[in-house]
């Protein structure tokens, strides 16, 4: 996926878990962990994020992985 098209999503994704924080409706953690992971590619932060996330929680670092593995369009 270019990054023309990958960071819009990811903002909308971001957006979403904002959102869902507040609405009872939404799953605002899921959505931002989305958002995160679409974002790490193309912007330092949430790279640096997720590598911190992953170092500390290992298990979800492995799950982070799995899911860059199988959805390949995420990682560019």
């Amino acid at each position: 996926m270019k990054p023309m098209i990958r960071i819009p999503v990811g903002i909308v994704f971001i957006a979403l878990g904002l959102a869902g924080l507040v609405l009872p409706v939404l799953q605002g953690g899921l959505f931002l962990a989305i958002g995160a992971i679409i974002l790490s590619v193309d912007i330092k932060f949430f790279a640096a994020v997720e590598d911190r996330i992953s170092r500390r929680f290992p298990k979800i670092g492995r799950a982070v992985r799995r899911l860059k593995k199988r959805f390949p369009m995420l990682t560019g």
